[in-house]
């Protein structure tokens, strides 16, 4: 509470309900829930409710006269809603009689004059759903009474601002008022009143714009000190992008109020941002839940969330924007200019959003959550903008915005994922004042896409680990058929795994038949023709028997892991290879010719230079799609800043070499990045091979790469194959010839089948920080530190004891670096003690070194029912 409330009074809580939330019988036994908890807390409850959804859409169309319907066609839809939903809680069919009575007058009485009229109708179906929920609590033997709002909420009588948005867009103070909290106080425990709806000093009924209700669930709360509000919606808080689209959205778990209001402002729809100025003022919680999950905790919104440094939160965006561009050469050095073109906004009640400025233009934008401007009113303003130099108005653009802490000290971080935009038109860029978000103003038919590519790049981990990101929206809503949390196979072979490591100190250990499922699944994809594994993910000789064995190529990058693959398997021929070198020598690449290897090309200066010595060959060509993703900018393969890839700005050159040199370019090829769970990402890959197919006529081969993703956490949802192979026979469909298509996955196929096990030497505390040392490190697994990978960790020998105590895990490497694991929730640690490491079996001993003069973990093969093979 932000300060001591007077002993006569009693303490207050204010919940608000969305319209979601109570237009259903079953969501108001909900809410009647929350209030009996609140209740039993010996807490006094306000209840602030919205309209019945989509009710207010229907009032707000009809003031205007092209969207208008017939008064008693939208009166009978009203009408019939709120009756049925009486019938579904047993209320009495005239309860509402009033007030939709006087709906029908003022459904007769609206026109686009009459201010007083509109706002009391667009208040009435606030009115509606808070007398019936009122009249239903109170029948449910709780002390409730219906509230007018336009008995607390007055709101300032401005005389600039007497204009419709003094009536459709009103503004309420918020300062603490002991008298209002005492008499409510005296008036029932709990109270339910109308969102949205306030009152002028005159009496004159006003609605408080877009986020009413939840402005006046905050306003209120700040008028009597209330310990927190809570805003109830059909969505359980923030997330880091909008979930609807974007499934892999993470739940934000607790943010700052600055955070919150950035968000909110650039286009987060769990609350409106004039809603969070009340309780920012009063220091007051905002706790935001989801009405039909109460067993989800929500966002929390407080003072004492702490920052977690520099890092991007979300990723957002706003449709609907107006742009409106100013230029003239006369501008430059003028006095007064902006002041007269700011004048003129002001003249209308527009309320300008993004500026910035250059000698000859000056470029702004409006945002419609908090202007009123039709067609008429944009007329008006260029008309009077036209006065002072030249204009251009766009309706058609989005904002998408970065938003976070710090954002200008991270700029250089992000500059590989602002490669979304090359190909996008971006109006207008502006960094913060605030240094909370990084703005783009873009077309809005490119809005969705490019915070879909953001959002994949950007947001995965975050410095504030678990305190700041929750699950993801489809981990919370996984449908109840949906696969429960996967059980890993290391759970079932505990007790074999720890007789493995008797002995010794450090292990890596494959299991085979984990690897030879997940080649089964890919071998399963109807629209692909080929898949290869790329062994650089693991070389291990039987890992490569294992997946040839299932009918699998082999992809390589280098000429030693081709002949390696070759020693170790006899059944593979040259032609099962495909090699992908990058930057190779000349010797390396001819070499590779003579031994009859399938070979990729990656750089026109092979074919300028080295071309003659290829003559009358069939080769691939990788291409740079434009844009890379990933876990870690370090695994992202395409785009300007990765060095792969021809760009196809190049295919047109690379056509005319190959001809000069009778080189057949039969396939084409891209890998964009490593650690992808989202399938859209081939389906880009194969429109973007597939147009660059129209300039080259011998492609018989689109080759999609790798980068298949696995869950770092095991409730996390796997790459949905389904969605992926559905995609791309679809695209299949719109090629300009038919094509194989190949993949070459590598840490898909042995990443879950390999863990690292390594024995407890020590245990440390330092203040309040407490570490486990264990026998190996970065030596074996230099990932987290080269990557910032986060990988599972277990005390495989405390498997089922509570975690209950924070280490952070490292090996015994002379270097700052060697963390394997931070801020770990295990059981307490002994020396002796086996951890496991899950999902290592990619990227894990192929990296290893003997820095230091110590060894790597050895690698063991995990063979069921049988003895493991060194």
């Amino acid at each position: 509470m932000s300060t001591a409330q007077s002993s006569n009074a009693s303490s207050w809580r204010v919940l608000k309900f969305g319209g979601s939330s109570v237009t259903r019988a079953d969501l108001w036994e909900i809410i009647r829930q929350r209030i009996a908890e609140t209740l039993d807390a010996g807490m006094c409850v306000a209840v602030v409710v919205s309209a019945l959804r989509g009710v207010t859409d229907l009032l707000q169309a009809q003031l205007d006269t092209e969207s208008r319907r017939a008064s008693q066609e939208v009166l009978d839809e009203i009408a019939s809603r709120h009756h049925q939903l009486l019938m579904d809680l047993g209320l009495p069919n005239d309860l509402l009689d009033q007030p939709l009575a006087r709906l029908a007058t003022l459904l007769d009485q609206v026109s686009d004059e009459s201010l007083t009229v509109q706002a009391e109708l667009l208040a009435m179906g606030e009115i509606l759903s808070s007398q019936l929920g009122a009249s239903w609590l109170s029948r449910q033997n709780l002390p409730v009474q219906w509230l007018d709002s336009r008995e607390v909420l007055i709101c300032s009588d401005d005389p600039h601002r007497r204009s419709r948005a003094a009536y459709l867009s009103a503004q309420c103070p918020a300062r603490p008022d002991p008298g209002l909290r005492q008499r409510l106080s005296e008036m029932a425990p709990a109270l339910v009143m109308p969102g949205f709806v306030a009152a002028n000093p005159r009496g004159e009924t006003v609605v408080l714009g877009r986020g009413g209700s939840d402005t006046s669930a905050t306003t209120l709360a700040a008028l009597l000190e209330a310990d927190r509000v809570e805003i109830h919606s059909d969505v359980p808080g923030l997330f880091t992008a909008d979930p609807r689209r974007i499934p892999t959205a993470r739940l934000l778990k607790m943010v700052s109020y600055r955070e919150a209001q950035e968000l909110a402002a650039m286009g987060a729809r769990a609350l409106h941002p004039r809603s969070l100025i009340p309780v920012h003022q009063q220091r007051i919680p905002l706790w935001l839940r989801q009405t039909d999950r109460p067993d989800i905790d929500g966002t929390r919104i407080t003072p004492e969330a702490r920052d977690h440094g520099a890092q991007v939160k979300a990723i957002v965006q706003r449709k609907d924007i107006t742009l409106v561009s100013l230029e003239g050469i006369d501008m430059w050095q003028q006095v007064g200019f902006l002041a007269d073109v700011f004048n003129e906004f002001k003249e209308l009640g527009l309320s300008v959003d993004q500026v910035s400025t250059s000698e000859s233009n000056v470029t702004l934008t409006l945002d419609p959550g908090a202007n009123l401007a039709d067609e008429g009113t944009l007329d008006t303003l260029r008309q009077r903008l036209e006065k002072h130099c030249r204009v251009e108005i766009r309706t058609d653009c989005a904002t998408v915005s970065l938003v976070g802490l710090g954002i200008r000290t991270i700029l250089h971080r992000l500059g590989p994922a602002l490669e979304v935009f090359e190909q996008r038109r971006i109006f207008q860029v502006s960094q913060a004042a605030n240094d909370l978000n990084l703005t783009f103003v873009v077309e809005s038919r490119h809005a969705d896409r490019l915070v879909q590519q953001l959002h994949q790049q950007v947001i995965p981990g975050g410095v504030g680990g678990d305190s700041v990101f929750g699950p993801t929206w489809e981990q919370l809503f996984r449908r109840e058929t949906d696969r429960p949390p996967r059980r890993r196979w290391w759970e079932d072979e505990r007790e074999r795994l720890l007789e493995l490591l008797d002995g010794r100190d450090s292990a890596y250990v494959y299991h085979l038949e984990s690897v030879r499922a997940a080649a089964r699944r890919l071998q399963g994809l109807k629209a692909v023709d080929r898949v290869l594994y790329s062994m650089k993910a693991n070389p291990h000789p039987a890992i490569l028997r294992a997946v040839v064995e299932e009918g699998l190529g082999i992809e390589c990058v280098s000429l030693p892991e081709a002949r390696h693959a070759l020693d170790q398997v006899r059944q593979l021929a040259p032609g099962d290879l495909l090699l992908t070198p990058n930057f190779a020598s000349r010797q390396e690449f001819l070499e590779a010719r003579d031994a009859g290897l399938r070979l990729t090309v990656d750089n026109s200066y092979i074919l300028e230079h080295w071309g003659s010595e290829l003559a009358g060959r069939e080769i691939f060509l990788r291409l740079d799609p434009g844009s890379g993703l990933g876990h870690h900018k370090m695994v992202r393969t395409a785009g300007s800043h990765a060095k792969f890839g021809v760009p196809l700005s190049e295919i047109e050159r690379i056509r005319r070499l190959s001809e000069a040199h009778d080189i057949r370019i039969v396939g084409l090829h891209a890998h964009t990045g490593s650690g992808i769970l989202h399938p859209d990402n081939w389906h880009r890959t194969l429109a973007t091979l597939g147009e660059a197919a129209r300039e080259l006529a011998d492609i018989r081969v689109i080759n999609l790469g790798g980068g298949l993703g696995v869950p770092d956490r095991h409730d996390e949802l796997p790459l949905d194959l389904t969605t992926l192979d559905a995609g791309l026979i679809q695209l299949r469909r719109e090629l300009i010839r038919p094509v194989e298509i190949w993949i070459e996955p590598g840490r898909y196929l042995v990443s879950e089948a390999g863990v690292l096990l390594a024995r407890v030497n020590q245990t440390k505390g330092k203040g309040e920080v407490r570490y486990v040392g264990i026998a190996t490190g970065m030596n074996s697994l230099i990932r987290p530190a080269l990557y910032g990978a986060w990988h599972e960790i277990v005390n495989l020998s405390r498997l089922h004891e509570p975690g209950d105590h924070v280490y952070n895990v490292v090996g015994p490497i002379c270097e700052t670096g060697d963390i394997l694991g931070l801020d770990r929730l295990l059981p307490q640690c002994h020396e002796g003690d086996i951890l496991l490491i899950a999902n290592t079996g990619a990227y894990g001993a192929a990296m290893a070194s003997r820095y230091n003069r110590r060894e790597p973990a050895e690698e063991l093969v995990f063979e069921a029912a049988e003895i493991p093979e060194m």
